[in-house]
């Protein structure tokens, strides 16, 4: 039930029967069948009610007199009440007053002893004084006449009749002197109708004498008859009239049979002929449903059932019998349309009013939003079940899921048959549900705020708000679960299991591939999203939404950070060692550029399609679990060209194949057999084997060197450009991760060249059985020497090749190795040295420190000076200039492997 009527103004608040009011208020009724009673001064005025709106109605006032309230009674709120009040008055109406009636203008003629002829118009009575009051618009207020008069009335034929308020009604205005005339008159016409009387008995006493007479005879005659015929003569003439018609009816019967039925024929033909319409409607009816045309029938079924909805008459009941099957028909058909697959919002709505108008039983609008709702939700699990069938049989048959294969010089035609088989079947899920929520939501949205709104002219049964709610839950809920089944199962791990298999389960192979299609599925699903928003829905619901399209951002984002991480990991295969020199960094190969190409195409396509929050998005980075997420990512990702390096380098196929050597003498590296220069033709051109492994961890050297200094530094500008914050931890662990293999690989790489250094030394020292008690005069220094630093030369031209600066870095630590094991053969010799011997000794280690001397540490001048003890010490003059003699000489013979080793700078090791 709702709210009683209540009326708080009228207009006008006077006048005359028939006058148009207009009742304002509230709560007067939902509709205008929901008006049923309206009373103006305790008149029903219903039949003239025109219902505007809930707070006007325009009526006509009845035959009400004086001041009544204004009762409104509608169906949903009951009677109210009324706050205001309207006073009808009846005006008088004169030959000369315009009026809807005919008013006759002569005055009523009487009988000579008072009585009135028999005039057919009673709308005007005389006044018994003889004063016209015609044109007299002055009149005594009717509130003041029952205040003085109460109880009383002004009408001449009423019992409770007052003089006082005859006058003051009607002669308010008139003269006094007019008054006492009209006095006089009336007395007259009282004295002149009580002589009337009497005169016209005396003058007509011959006539009453006749009648009397005649009444005597007639007394006379009846008693004779009585004699004749008895008391009741009457039945022996009904028995004669009896005989007399049935002789007529013998002579009569054939032609009156005929008249009758041609009368019987008459009279069917004209109430055909006058209730045609009831007649032909059950054809009617049959033939616009046929046509669609339902509004066409209802208007006649509702026509027909007012004129012979209470009729009695036996054919009529037959007609409306088969109207009422045709109807019941069509109220099944109807509802049949309505609970099919839904089509536009508008012939729902049409359909409803259609079934509201033909009063079917229950709710059928009600019934139409549940099968929207039912449909809506059929509709996407069909689609799961569809594409999951389509998923499965392609894993059966290819193994794996379908991807993308369209090239671009592919024809059109093939591309618009052959682009669903390769696309994914959830990508496709994905698109058909977010169409199918863009399409038919909004409708099924619409058609419930068009029940609640009271657009559809139904009545709302309490608790169906919360039975909606749970259906657009139940809807929106079904779209997230199916989606996350599909593309995040990891994202319904906490939900019950049985709601978890509702939504599909899915082969986990089928995610394979799947990473490339996600921004793609994200801008599907957004655009179904902005369709939901446009609504005006619950926040709610808009949260379910919002909160897959969340969880897909961070799903997303997360794929492709982990797929440029794959991306970087498979650069070693991409290697191809072309050294490609910078004037500052020295030479560096493909990998930094690649791997800073596959960052930054990462970023921006996280950029455009993850981390921009479109309408009502929460922005990604604002969450500290999607930072700290993020920034895993990207730890992982740059580590995995860390790997690379690592594996480039020091990996199990870098190393094989590559065999140690000796010096030139016993055998050098490999590297120095037959080389023409260091990376192109250091090794077999007939084998496909790349670059000796040395010049393998040269390079690794050399882009750890570009990594640290340049491409990080660029990385860090693209997280900047990219609005992203700062990913100062992960590049510090980076950084670190690259110091930890680059002293790796540098020492694998010095290992790799100082043991042929060190182990041609001794060997080579004692070739042609020399001894260090020899009694030879030392000319020149001994092979060992010249050996060593042409070695020493070689690895300064392989480093040099590549990278210029890992020559400060390289060479010191060899020419400590070398100091090292020179002082460590020398101090083996026990004191073996004679003169010669020592000058020998003396010689060969100034010259090898003086050769390397820009590239000596103060470890290595630490060996140097042990070697230099471990040898007798020059006593005379002439050994000292003896080994003088020995090094000018060696820095003649040797003045081009001497520059070498010199610093083209001018300065010293800057480390």
């Amino acid at each position: 039930m709702g709210p009683p009527p209540i009326v708080t103004g009228v207009s006008p608040k006077e006048g005359p029967p028939g006058t148009r009011v207009t009742v304002r208020g509230e709560f007067l009724g939902k509709t205008a069948s929901d008006l049923s009673g309206l009373t103006i001064c305790g008149c029903d005025c219903l039949l003239s009610a025109e219902w505007k709106s809930p707070n006007k109605i325009i009526a006509r006032s009845g035959p009400g007199k004086g001041k009544g309230e204004i009762l409104v009674t509608t169906r949903s709120g009951g009677r109210g009440t009324s706050t205001v009040e309207f006073r009808g008055y009846h005006e008088m109406i004169g030959p000369m007053k315009e009026s809807a009636v005919w008013v006759e203008e002569a005055p009523l003629r009487k009988m000579w002893w008072g009585r009135r002829g028999l005039t057919p118009t009673t709308y005007q009575h005389d006044d018994p004084l003889g004063i016209s009051i015609e044109g007299v618009e002055q009149k005594f207020p009717e509130d003041g006449l029952h205040k003085l008069f109460p109880g009383g009335s002004g009408d001449l034929s009423s019992e409770n009749f007052a003089a006082g308020w005859f006058l003051l009604e009607r002669h308010h205005a008139t003269p006094f002197d007019d008054l006492r005339a009209g006095l006089a008159f009336l007395r007259r016409k009282v004295d002149g109708q009580k002589e009337g009387q009497l005169s016209f008995i005396k003058s007509n006493v011959g006539s009453v004498m006749e009648q009397l007479d005649t009444l005597a005879h007639l007394k006379e005659r009846f008693e004779e008859d009585v004699e004749k015929q008895g008391q009741d003569p009457t039945i022996r003439l009904e028995a004669a009239i009896k005989e007399s018609m049935l002789e007529a009816n013998k002579l009569f019967e054939d032609v009156l049979s005929r008249r009758e039925r041609a009368d019987a024929t008459r009279s069917a033909l004209a109430v055909l002929q006058r209730f045609r319409f009831l007649f032909g409607l059950p054809g009617a009816i049959e033939k616009n449903i046929k046509k669609g045309d339902y509004d066409a029938v209802i208007n006649d079924y509702a026509r027909v059932m007012n004129l012979f909805g209470n009729t009695e008459v036996p054919v009529f009941k037959k007609v409306l019998a088969e109207v009422e099957s045709r109807i019941a028909q069509l109220r099944e058909l109807l509802h049949h349309r309505l609970e099919d697959a839904p089509t536009t919002l508008e012939a729902q709505k049409k359909l409803i009013r259609n079934l509201v108008n033909l009063e079917v039983g229950g709710d059928p609008a009600w019934d139409a939003i549940s099968c929207h709702s039912r449909h809506l939700a059929a509709t996407m699990i069909q689609c799961r079940d569809t594409h999951l069938t389509q998923e499965q049989t392609a894993l059966e048959e290819g193994g794996k899921t379908p991807k993308s294969s369209k090239s671009k010089g592919a024809s059109s035609s093939n591309q618009n048959t052959d682009w669903q088989a390769s696309v994914p079947a959830r990508v496709l899920l994905t698109e058909e549900l977010a169409d199918t929520i863009s399409e038919r939501f909004p409708d099924f949205w619409k058609l419930g705020q068009a029940y609640f709104t009271g657009e559809l002219q139904v009545k709302v049964v309490p608790g169906r708000q919360q039975d909606f709610k749970k259906l657009v839950l139940a809807g929106i809920s079904l779209f997230s679960g199916l989606l996350r089944a599909a593309l995040m199962p990891h994202t319904l791990v906490k939900t019950p299991a049985a709601e978890r298999a509702s939504y599909g389960v899915w082969h986990s192979r089928g995610m394979e591939g799947l990473g490339p299609w996600l921004p793609h599925c994200l801008r599907a699903l957004r655009q179904g999203y902005s369709s939901l928003i446009r609504l005006d829905l619950p926040s709610e619901v808009l949260d379910i939404v919002a909160s897959l399209i969340f969880d897909l951002r961070v799903h997303c984002m997360s794929t492709l950070m982990k797929q440029a991480g794959e991306s970087i990991r498979n650069l070693h295969t991409q290697e191809s060692w072309n050294i490609q020199f910078d004037g500052e960094h020295g030479g560096i190969t493909h990998l930094p550029a690649e791997c800073e190409r596959v960052v930054a195409e990462a970023l921006q396509l996280a950029k455009d399609s993850v981390l921009l929050a479109d309408l009502r998005e929460t922005p990604l980075l604002e969450s500290n679990v999607v930072q700290r997420d993020l920034n895993n990512l990207i730890l992982n990702m740059l580590l995995g060209f860390v790997e690379v390096l690592d594996k480039l380098a020091l990996g199990s196929d870098a190393m094989a194949g590559d065999s140690l050597g000796a010096s030139q003498m016993i055998g050098s590296p490999s590297i120095f057999r037959g080389s023409d220069s260091v990376m192109d033709k250091g090794r077999n051109k007939d084998k496909e084997t790349g670059p000796a492994w040395e010049q393998r961890l040269l390079s690794v050297l050399s882009n750890i060197e570009y990594t640290k200094c340049v491409l990080l530094p660029r990385i860090a500008d693209l997280f900047a450009r990219y609005q992203l914050p700062a990913q100062t931890g992960p590049l510090a662990a980076v950084n670190k991760a690259l110091a930890e293999l680059d002293q790796r690989v540098l020492d694998a790489y010095l290992e790799q060249r100082s043991d042929p250094l060190v182990g041609t030394i001794e060997p080579s020292m004692y070739i042609g059985n020399f001894n260090w008690d020899t009694a030879v005069k030392p000319a020149d220094v001994r092979p060992y020497v010249k050996e060593l630093l042409t070695n020493l030369i070689s690895v300064h031209s392989e480093v040099h090749s590549i990278s210029p600066g890992l020559v400060w870095r390289v060479l010191p630590q060899l020419v400590e190795t070398v100091a090292e094991e020179l002082a460590r053969l020398m101090v083996c010799l026990d004191r073996k040295f004679n003169v010669h011997g020592t000058e020998q000794a003396c010689a060969d280690i100034a010259a090898i420190r003086e050769a390397v001397q820009v590239y000596s540490t103060p470890t290595a001048e630490a060996f140097f000076d042990e070697a230099l003890e471990a040898v007798p010490r020059l006593s005379d003059t002439q050994g000292k200039k003896n080994v003088e003699t020995v090094l000018n000489h060696f820095r003649s013979r040797m003045r081009l492997q001497l520059m070498c080793f010199r610093d083209p700078k001018g300065t010293r090791n800057p480390s």
